[in-house]
């Protein structure tokens, strides 16, 4: 069995972990770690590092940008594989985890969906395939989301950017400039409202016609799925940094 810590427990997708963690067979779930201790849960839950007293297998993090450095500091000194789920690094907090994989393995996604990261191939191959199209990519996600655009948002631009043969620019704010569209931007917008899980749309549009890819996500339980393919993955893996690329190109991964 692989023992869990779910950092982040007490928040929405740190709940979902926990109540279906019991529904994946080899995992048990032996700890959580979060800021708030609101007291309600049936396992140890820690808010200071410092007080965890079982070293879990692995650590599943949902939490927001300074918990996960917190919990970072105890991965890295016990020596414990952590899958990050969070979104929302600056780049002074990516370089933090990028010196923390030197020592244990950090499986880092955007998005813990599985299909979602199959379309960022999708929408490179397409990419190349439509390079002079003019590209704009549309998220919607919850209220009380954060980070706009969202990481995963980014990442499908990063995908479509890698994949043309020109430089790219992203615009996140075109109403601040009263000008054409430049060859090479690919633009966002991001919608914030009610309680949707998320849906990412990325737009090609040519001169004569629109194609459009979209990915929507119904139930938080795809991240849940996909984060433990990843501690699974994670727990045998030397230390470095790893992605779901890592999974899809993985045969055997259940």
């Amino acid at each position: 069995m692989i023992k869990v810590m779910v950092s982040g427990c007490n928040g929405k997708m740190g709940k979902e972990l926990i109540n279906s963690i019991d529904n994946f067979e080899g995992f048990v779930l032996v700890s959580g770690f979060d800021f708030k201790d609101i007291g309600i849960n049936t396992f140890p839950v820690y808010n200071n590092i410092s007080q965890i007293s079982q070293t879990p297998d692995v650590i599943i993090d949902f939490s927001f940008p300074v918990c996960t450095l917190e919990i970072l500091k105890y991965a890295t000194k016990s020596k414990v594989p952590i899958v990050i789920a969070t979104t929302g690094f600056l780049p002074e907090q990516m370089s933090r985890i990028k010196q923390a994989s030197k020592f244990i393995p950090i499986f880092q996604s955007y998005n813990m969906s599985y299909t979602i990261n199959l379309i960022k191939k999708v929408v490179a191959q397409i990419a190349t395939a439509m390079p002079d199209s003019d590209i704009e990519i549309v998220e919607t996600h919850h209220k009380n989301k954060i980070d706009a655009p969202s990481g995963t948002a980014i990442s499908l631009a990063d995908a479509i950017s890698s994949a043309l043969p020109y430089d790219t620019s992203y615009v996140f704010n075109r109403h601040v400039s009263n000008k054409k569209r430049c060859k090479g931007e690919i633009g966002f917008s991001s919608i914030r409202g009610g309680n949707i899980v998320g849906e990412h749309s990325v737009k090609f549009f040519g001169e004569h016609e629109t194609l459009e890819i979209t990915h929507s996500t119904y139930s938080r339980s795809v991240f849940v799925e996909g984060a433990l393919k990843a501690a699974k993955f994670l727990v045998s893996q030397v230390p470095g940094i790893y992605n779901m690329d890592h999974l899809i190109n993985l045969k055997n991964i259940n």
